[in-house]
């Protein structure tokens, strides 16, 4: 079976050996050179990523196989997970966008600001059409804090964060290890969790959400460019 199928039916899927070393290294020094003692960091203006995200490189190319032609990158998030800053996260949906500015739109909200990014909840047909890529760069085995995610739960709704521990139980749940250059593909409202990792070492991964439409009522995705 292809991933491909895998991913439309379970919502998850593993792309092995998307990107080489060289590239693993490049995103290794741009986590090293833009998190630095935080566990992670919303990345903006970072020209590196350019070519890799849009559809003539490697993980653009993949998203568009899984979505459309008109597939861009909406949000980018590198996270490093370290003996300092090793933390662990409960069952949970991501339920929020960036977007440029606030426009009231019936359907979204609450509103928040994360990294000087301005970002809403909205409605879930709006999740449910996006997909989310995980772009490993250390190995993950299932000592070093590897997502674990609810197979179909994608397709769930709304879950609320009292009862997604629940509801991630009546799923099948794969345990997501992985080697550098490895890419795992999310429906991004897939229930997912991760533990600390033990023994504590270095977990650095490249997070994108993908969509391949426009936002309703004038809302426009803040997108990954500084300007």
């Amino acid at each position: 079976m292809t991933p491909s199928l895998a991913f439309a039916r379970d919502g998850a899927a593993l792309f092995p050996a998307v990107l080489d070393d060289a590239t693993v290294e490049i995103l290794r020094a741009l986590a090293n050179e833009r998190i630095g003692a935080r566990p992670g960091a919303r990345l903006r203006g970072d020209a590196i990523l350019a070519d890799l995200l849009a559809l003539r490189g490697a993980i653009g190319a993949l998203a568009a196989t899984l979505t459309s032609p008109a597939a861009r990158a909406v949000r980018a998030v590198m996270f490093d997970k370290t003996p300092d800053a090793n933390w662990n996260v409960a069952w949970h949906q991501d339920r929020v966008l960036p977007v440029a500015a606030r426009i009231e739109v019936e359907g979204f909200g609450p509103w928040s600001t994360k990294d000087g990014l301005l970002h809403v909840a909205p409605p879930f047909e709006i999740l449910a059409r996006m997909i989310t890529l995980r772009v490993h760069l250390d190995p993950v085995d299932a000592s070093n804090a590897p997502l674990r995610a609810a197979l179909g739960s994608h397709r769930l709704g709304r879950v609320a964060a009292e009862d997604a521990a629940v509801r991630a139980a009546e799923h099948s749940v794969i345990t997501c290890l992985a080697e550098p250059g490895d890419v795992w593909v999310y429906a991004t409202p897939i229930l997912h969790t991760s533990d600390r990792a033990n023994p504590p070492r270095r977990r650095r991964v490249l997070q994108i959400d993908y969509a391949d439409f426009d936002l309703p009522g004038g809302l426009a995705w803040a997108g990954l460019s500084s300007g």
